[in-house]
């Protein structure tokens, strides 16, 4: 059958930013949010809270990863915002999202392990609604907990999860049946004369393969977490 997609954190946390933000300045209670995806499409996410005091909101989503088993499924992703002077978005870690220690990242050391795409969502949600300054601080309970079974101890990022996506999608895999497909790509390029194919785990390292390496059709091969997998057919 087939398997159901879902939102990533990135997704989660531009749409509970706009929840908070519609209610701290225009006194809403959205039930449900529409945010525009990074590929164009408009979605409708559910909310489960919005509350506030006059001078901060926050609101919460529940990460839905559809069928893919993510650690991440199920937790709530929260966005705190409040006002401040000037019209900068300040993005902000808060409990259970974690910090950059190292270099070499996407997201720069001592900043919140936000990537970029999330931050770009957020930052165009809130204009959705409103011109003035506004700090938003993101939060994911249990995120510290949760972020110890991921690389992110490994990659420097402590405290907590990071705030993910490019698409504002997960999309789900069946294991046999993507390495299958990727067998099948492996063997469609050495058909092809292909014997320097370029492995990459998503859509970032595509964009850096093409950017830094002349390469041809078939040549770049994503092979999300199937490294091994992969790299015993190569050496087959």
């Amino acid at each position: 059958s087939k398997l159901r997609s879902g939102f990533t954190t990135g997704t989660c946390a531009a749409a509970a930013a706009k929840a908070a933000a519609m209610f701290l300045i225009e006194g809403i209670t959205l039930r449900e949010v529409e945010i525009t995806l990074p590929e164009g499409d408009r979605v409708v996410i559910p909310v489960v809270y919005v509350r506030g005091n006059g001078l901060s909101a926050e609101a919460a989503i529940r990460k839905d990863a559809g069928d893919d088993p993510d650690v991440t499924n199920g937790m709530a992703v929260v966005a705190s915002v409040t006002k401040i002077e000037g019209s900068e978005i300040v993005i902000a870690a808060g409990e259970g999202v974690g910090t950059v220690t190292k270099p070499g990242l996407s997201v720069a050391p001592g900043e919140p392990a936000v990537n970029p795409v999330p931050r770009r969502m957020i930052r165009d949600v809130v204009r959705e609604v409103t011109d003035r300054g506004m700090k938003v601080t993101l939060s994911i309970p249990g995120g510290k907990e949760i972020a110890a079974r991921t690389f992110n101890p490994r990659l420097g990022i402590v405290g907590g999860l990071s705030i993910l996506g490019t698409s504002g999608r997960v999309r789900p895999f069946s294991c046999p049946a993507l390495r299958t497909s990727l067998k099948c790509l492996l063997d469609v390029a050495l058909a092809c004369g292909l014997k320097a194919p370029f492995f990459v785990p998503g859509h970032i390292g595509e964009r850096a393969a093409r950017r830094h390496f002349r390469v041809s059709s078939g040549q770049v091969i994503e092979v999300g977490n199937e490294w091994g997998f992969m790299l015993d057919c190569a050496a087959a």
